[in-house]
């Protein structure tokens, strides 16, 4: 019962804003499971892979943020990748659920330097409890139809630039506007799905013969919403363990690890605070957990 308070509260400071200001979820370990947000990336890393993620959001609080992703990448000869990635959101009342095949094509530049041009098509279904809105004290538009979780079409391109210690990333995943619940100032009413456009750098620095400095940004910008910027920086040594943080300018910070068990299979765990002090006085973290095989 405590928790379910903590929830309204949090819900009266913020207008349940995360549910419309950002659709789509946000990682601390974008660098490692590429392919949700851009298509090219699938099989760059030259050989088959699973990567499986959890993202709580607030945890302990019900009803809260929680994303749940499976991706897959694998080559198809010399010049072609593949992929398949699912995602499961679901915020508040709202639950989103993503099916799309990634295709990529590898543009040789020269020795160290590979473009991989990339397409994301796929479905997605999107759910709403309209009356849920009644129980957070959200008025609903009277005329707000029911939706009712029926599939709709998608397609997204993305690009992906490789050498032989940094990439460059771009990529608006879903180009088409399916409708879902948008906020009118503050009356719940039937909206479209907001364009997200991706970037990403990074860079690997060899500071000796065991340890490599990786520095990496990723800016993200929400079509008439708002820039979101990340900045990360995690040190990894001997290729076996990786430790580093992350910050989300005026939105969260975090810390991060991951380590190599065995030659194929990393795990990695994040920890995150909202900056938002309305939220994080309230003292529920995020929690992001990493698994990536290669086969």
């Amino acid at each position: 019962m405590k928790l379910k308070y903590r929830y309204i509260i949090i819900l009266i400071l913020l207008p349940i804003g995360s549910l419309w200001a950002q659709q789509d979820p946000s990682y601390t370990f974008y660098r490692y499971n590429m392919n949700i947000v851009n298509p090219a990336y699938a099989g760059a890393d030259g050989g088959a892979e699973i990567g499986l993620s959890v993202r709580s959001q607030w945890a302990g609080v019900e009803g809260s943020p929680e994303t749940q992703s499976a991706i897959f990448g694998m080559p198809m000869g010399n010049n072609l990748g593949m992929g398949l990635s699912i995602l499961n959101d679901r915020t508040f009342i709202e639950n989103h659920t993503s099916l799309a095949l990634d295709f990529s094509y590898r543009l040789k530049l020269n020795e160290n330097l590979s473009l991989f041009l990339g397409l994301k098509v796929g479905l997605n279904s999107y759910n709403v409890n309209t009356q849920g809105l009644v129980t957070y004290n959200i008025q609903s538009d009277p005329g707000l139809m029911d939706m009712d979780g029926s599939f709709t079409p998608n397609i997204g391109p993305g690009a992906y630039l490789r050498g032989k210690s940094y990439f460059f990333s771009l990529s608006a995943p879903k180009i088409l506007t399916p409708k879902r619940l948008n906020n009118d100032n503050g009356i719940a009413r039937q909206g479209e799905e907001k364009i997200h456009i991706y970037a990403a750098a990074g860079y690997d620095i060899d500071l000796n013969r065991n340890l490599i400095f990786k520095p990496s940004v990723m800016p993200r910008y929400v079509n008439a919403s708002h820039f979101s910027f990340d900045l990360t920086a995690a040190m990894m040594w001997k290729n076996s363990f990786e430790v580093g943080a992350a910050y989300r300018f005026d939105e969260a910070f975090s810390g991060f690890f991951l380590f190599r068990m065995g030659k194929n299979i990393r795990l990695g765990y994040a920890y995150e605070a909202a900056v938002e002090n309305s939220v994080s006085n309230l003292n529920m973290g995020t929690h992001e957990i990493l698994l990536k095989l290669k086969l």
